[in-house]
């Protein structure tokens, strides 16, 4: 024997609306339709007109109208108890919608990969406390795949990454674009010369973002029909850590211009340039599919919007 249980009945089309059963209980509290529509906000002839309609929903008189006031009929009063509980439960849901609300908005989760991270997030994070006061931003930071898997098990509610791709079991927006650069140390042989090919590129051990980094992704992708990239010279997870070796001397890197901009102007990194190799890349916000940013997310992800292109 089944133990499913049956669907609920569909309401009958004769039970009025929310609002309809709003206005009645104000008749019955002040003995007017004037008083009621000035409660409710709407006129009184608009009030007549719904307490008719909804007597004519019902098929039965609600309301007796008299120079002195109005007064509910005995159908009325019953009807009018009925409508109580109705709209009681009715705030009581729209309370406990608020509350679930307001936890939501209490707390952002944020995850990003590290170029997005470290150079572009913190402005953004900003403009929202200034909108948001608030709301308590936790940032995870790690490479684009790490982001993919912490929106996956519900622990972020907003990532951006910077891949070839959207990942799987994701929707997404494109928010930026960026530009790959290859850097090296003044001293370094190759800050003296003309472009690179691609090939002398691919062939060149070369100072790495690790696997799963967008950085990575990107690098792999452009090289593959040149050979594809050597053996790291060294393969690192951090920005900072891939800048550091390469001002040290250790060798060349490849990195975003956005990341690479104080370095440049002091000239600790110069930048070499490579021919016929593109390396721009999509920047993008990330949730998971099916489920469009709401609140503090929905909010940051308007912020995006604002931020200007890399050319």
């Amino acid at each position: 024997m089944s133990s499913m249980v049956p669907p609920p009945a569909a309401l009958s089309h004769r039970v009025p609306d929310l609002g309809a059963m709003v206005l009645l209980l104000a008749v019955a509290r002040h003995g007017s339709l004037g008083r009621a529509a000035r409660e409710v906000g709407i006129s009184q002839p608009a009030a007549s007109g719904r307490i008719r309609s909804m007597e004519r929903q019902l098929g039965v008189a609600l309301v007796d109208r008299s120079p002195r006031g109005s007064r509910l009929t005995d159908a009325g009063a019953l009807v009018t108890d009925w409508a109580r509980r109705v709209v009681e439960a009715a705030e009581a849901f729209d309370a406990g919608t608020q509350a679930l609300r307001d936890r939501r908005d209490s707390r952002l989760r944020v995850a990003a990969s590290m170029t997005i991270a470290e150079y572009l997030l913190p402005g953004w994070l900003i403009a929202l406390r200034a909108g948001r006061p608030g709301t308590a931003v936790s940032l995870l930071a790690g490479n684009s795949a790490a982001v993919a898997l912490r929106l996956l098990a519900g622990e972020a509610d907003l990532g951006f990454v910077e891949g070839l791709s959207i990942p799987e079991g994701l929707d997404g927006t494109v928010i930026a674009h960026d530009r790959l650069v290859v850097v090296v140390a003044p001293s370094h042989p190759w800050a003296h010369r003309g472009r690179l090919t691609p090939g002398e590129l691919a062939a060149t051990p070369l100072i790495l973002r690790e696997h799963g980094s967008g950085t990575r992704q990107v690098l792999d992708a452009a090289l593959a029909v040149h050979g594809g990239l050597a053996r790291p010279l060294l393969e690192l997870s951090s920005t900072t850590a891939v800048k550091g070796a390469a001002e040290s001397g250790a060798g060349p890197c490849v990195l975003s211009e956005l990341a690479l901009g104080e370095e440049l102007s002091a000239r600790r990194l110069v930048k070499v340039p490579v021919a016929g190799v593109r390396l721009r890349r999509q920047l993008r916000a990330v949730w998971p599919a099916g489920h469009r940013p709401t609140g503090p997310a929905r909010d940051l992800l308007s912020l995006t919007a604002q931020e200007p292109q890399a050319s």
